[in-house]
């Protein structure tokens, strides 16, 4: 089971890195999400949930796990979210002022050409 947890934590990051280095916006907002879905997996991995224990601490109990890494991913859950509205509502704007949607501002070469241009 760890390998398979290890294998989606590294093929996530993977995409995520390609998605981010790519010169559309759209992609770089995908590749920013798969990035927090590979760290919020690695927080949660690394919690070491055990199955059938409370999560908290109660009186007669023996053993317990640890809730602090349940609320870290919950919160960056929540922040991961707002972050990404963020970045698609000013992807969006900047596609409305400018006219294209790439990253670094240079322009595709098969945008400027004509359509009829045959070269």
């Amino acid at each position: 089971m760890e390998f398979l947890v290890a294998t989606a934590i590294g093929a996530l990051t993977a995409a995520g890195i390609y998605l981010c280095l790519r010169a559309r916006t759209f992609p770089v907002v995908l590749g920013l999400a798969m990035l927090s879905y590979a760290i919020n997996l690695f927080l949660f991995a690394m919690g070491r949930l055990v199955v059938n224990r409370p999560p908290l601490y109660a009186k007669g109990v023996a053993d317990y796990t640890d809730p602090l890494p349940q609320a870290l991913v919950l919160t960056a859950i929540v922040i991961s979210f707002g972050m990404t509205a963020i970045a698609v509502v000013l992807s969006l704007r900047t596609f409305l002022e400018t006219g294209t949607d790439q990253v670094d501002g240079v322009p595709d070469q098969s945008e400027d050409r004509d359509p009829g241009d045959r070269t």
